[in-house]
């Protein structure tokens, strides 16, 4: 599969016609025209045949794209053929929850453990994921083959703990701990996760509309 240097615009765009193709497989849509699937996310036509040639050519010139199979094309760019493995540390909140709420599965990686200090938790099995000792991340890492680690400890430990995985040679951490975790030195990736980050966003625009509203009855008023 071709891909050149995608930037990371294009990368955030995958998932969302992921999301989309898969709502039109389940409406029973077999083939749609780069002009309605932009239409139905609100990008051009331009801009989708662009973020698909990064990959390769998809679709054809007065059929447009097979639903399925360009569903199945871009599942296997985002790797969810490729049987990635996770772990997750920390089972709090937010740990329980996406334990709980999250299927991995549907997106591609097994959860094949989970790690806490909760003497209560350790050694118990939670939705088929059995949670071992922080003691035993070590060893487990050293004896099994995990490609993700979902960090959701608390903040003050969330250094210690990705100097720990790092160390390991872990390849990725989904950090949800709320602290910006940066491994410069580290060939380990690292996706934040800030929960405030889309309604701070959300925040933005509200504001901007309003502020919009507030100025055109201004202009109103004056003539």
């Amino acid at each position: 599969m071709k891909r050149l240097k995608v930037s990371n615009n294009v990368i955030r765009r995958l998932p969302r016609y992921l999301r989309k193709l898969d709502e039109l497989t389940e409406n029973g849509v077999s083939r749609i025209s780069s002009f309605e699937l932009g239409h139905q996310l609100g990008l051009t036509p331009s801009q989708i045949r662009q973020d698909f040639s990064c990959f390769g050519e998809f679709g054809q010139q007065g059929y447009g794209y097979n639903v399925p199979a360009l569903r199945d094309q871009i599942a296997a760019i985002l790797g969810m053929d490729r049987g990635f493995t996770a772990i997750l540390i920390g089972v709090g909140n937010i740990g329980h929850a996406l334990m709980d709420n999250f299927c991995f599965a549907e997106w591609g990686f097994r959860l094949a453990a989970a790690f806490d200090i909760n003497p209560e938790l350790i050694g118990t099995v939670f939705n088929g994921v059995p949670i071992y000792s922080m003691d035993d991340l070590e060893k487990f890492l050293a004896e099994n083959k995990v490609d993700v680690a979902v960090l959701t400890v608390p903040k003050e430990a969330a250094i210690s703990v990705t100097a720990r995985l790092t160390g390991c040679g872990i390849d990725a951490i989904w950090n949800f701990t709320n602290l910006e975790l940066t491994e410069p030195n580290s060939p380990t990736i690292v996706e934040n996760i800030h929960f405030s980050d889309s309604l701070l966003s959300l925040s933005y625009y509200v504001a901007e509309r309003k502020d919009e509203i507030a100025a055109r009855a201004a202009r109103a008023e004056k003539q």
